[in-house]
């Protein structure tokens, strides 16, 4: 179930804890193959099901950065602040992809808030989000997030 903090006051007195975790989605063919048009990364590890079988992972794999790329469809099943006029990516301070993510797949978020500090026009918010995968013992990716969140 989805946390709903009433304000980014709300959601800044939470930092320091564990927010939750989301919902699983299965991340398919079909997503991996548009993101691979969409970059240009046609590697056949992520496009080709009948090379990929016999290759190192038994399948096709989500590119890394489609796995970063799904963060905020993730996110958004953990948590949300209202009252939020606007909110941007800032970047990331540390990316590990831990794990492949193989073809079929259910992904899930695991969202840690570390800081909420006052920036000029609002708040910046650093998490810890952990992409596990159904089944497996090692997260997919591990990402520290900061966004910028406005009133």
């Amino acid at each position: 179930m989805t946390k709903v903090f009433s304000s980014p006051a709300a959601l800044a007195s939470a930092a320091g804890t564990h927010v939750g975790t989301g919902e699983w989605f299965t991340v398919e063919q079909h997503r991996i193959d548009q993101f691979a048009d969409a970059t240009g990364d046609h590697q056949w590890i992520h496009i080709d099901p009948a090379r990929a079988a016999s290759g190192p992972f038994g399948t096709t794999i989500a590119h890394g950065y489609l796995t970063l790329s799904l963060l905020p469809a993730l996110v958004k099943e953990v948590y949300r602040t209202e009252g939020v006029a606007m909110a941007v990516n800032y970047g990331l301070n540390r990316v590990r992809f831990i794990n492949p993510v193989r073809v079929g797949s259910r992904i899930r978020a695991s969202v840690d808030l570390i800081s909420a500090e006052p920036v000029a026009g609002g708040c910046q918010v650093v998490s810890r989000v952990t992409v596990e995968i159904d089944g497996a013992e090692k997260p997919a990716c591990v990402a520290e997030t900061v966004a910028r969140i406005s009133g």
